[in-house]
This record gives C-alpha cells, structure tokens and sequence, in this order.
C-alpha cells in the first residue's frame, strides 16, 4: 500500500485537497475517500466540506459522508428534478461506497494511505 507524506498546514479546517487517488480532507478530523464522484467523475479534491461535515461535489453538489463513502444527497441544479435519480446514486454509493483511505498525523505531516 502506497503511503503520501503531506504537511498538515496543508489541509485546515472546512477544507479538500488532492494526494494521489484521494481527495483529503479536515472537517474536524482528517479524512482521506476516493477522489472520483460517482455521478459524472467530478475531482471531489476541488470539493467543499458543508455544515453537517460532509463531502460536496463541486460540479453537482451530490454530498458524502466521508465515514462511509455513502452519498447522502444526490446531485442538485437540473439533476435534483429527475424523478429517481437521487435514491439510484444513495443506492448506488451503499453498494459501491467512495473508497476510504487512512489519515494519520505524523508530527506536522499527514501520513495518507
């Protein structure tokens, strides 16, 4: 398994960044998920991270619990108005989650693996 040394001043609170496959975040506690959404394979690195703590895509806004990889709220704008289409992609997160990497600190480092 690949490790990624990042600096932790790196990833402050309320924000998303990219280290290889995953997008990295801090929304209280460091997080580390697959960096692909699973609408339309958005970079969740330039994602944002919303009040309940969640992952927020930034082309549709689809939201994640980065816990579990799970979508909790499927894609918003045009998308939101398609009958279905937002229990399809909950559904389709619980069956195939974003994948969860670990995040430890190191010192001033962020050790993602």
């Amino acid at each position: 398994m690949a490790t990624t040394r990042i600096p932790a001043a790196d990833v402050p609170p309320g924000s998303v960044t990219g280290v290889g496959d995953h997008a990295v975040g801090n929304n209280g506690e460091y997080f580390a998920v697959g960096r692909r959404c699973r609408h339309l394979r958005a970079d969740l690195a330039e994602g944002s991270i919303d009040e309940q703590g969640c992952l927020v895509c930034p082309w549709h806004a689809a939201a994640y619990d980065v816990t579990t990889g799970a979508m909790v709220r499927g894609p918003q704008g045009g998308f939101a108005k398609v009958p279905g289409l937002d229990a399809f992609y909950r559904a389709l997160t619980r069956a195939w989650p974003l994948h969860r990497g670990g995040v430890t600190v190191d010192g001033e480092d962020l050790v993602v693996e």
